[in-house]
């Protein structure tokens, strides 16, 4: 397959695909005159890191994970480790964002919305001892 074709089969830029190539997590074959073919394992490790970057994965991590999946004597506690260690630090995030969505819905709670200058979006932003 050419690299449009599987940007077309996968839903993924040829740019992303190109650079998957760049940093190592593919190598298709080159014909003679320099034109990527991308066999069928190439197209099934693309698809492997699309969906795990879709969870969040880093590239990094799909480097792991793609070397983990290949080695058939991988322990499953490896994968759940890394596994694990990033839903923590989605949880993680999570928690962050609820602290932010909370005191941003505050914020905007105590904004008159009218036509007066003040404003404790702003005061609380400037960092106004006397904000909200």
């Amino acid at each position: 397959m050419n690299i449009g074709n599987v940007a077309q089969a996968l839903d993924m830029p040829a740019k992303t695909i190109r650079y998957y190539e760049s940093i190592g997590l593919v190598t298709p074959k080159r014909s003679q005159n320099d034109y990527r073919h991308y066999r069928p394992s190439d197209v099934h490790k693309l698809g492997f890191v699309g969906r795990a970057r879709s969870l969040g994965f880093s590239v990094e991590d799909c480097r792991v994970l793609l070397a983990l999946y290949e080695d058939k004597d991988r322990a499953s506690a490896d994968v759940r480790k890394l596994a694990g260690e990033h839903l923590a630090r989605i949880d993680a995030k999570l928690a962050e964002l609820a602290t932010m969505r909370e005191t941003l819905a505050h914020l905007v709670e105590c904004c008159a919305g009218d036509t007066r200058p003040d404003c404790p979006i702003l005061a609380d932003l400037a960092g106004a001892p006397d904000a909200v």
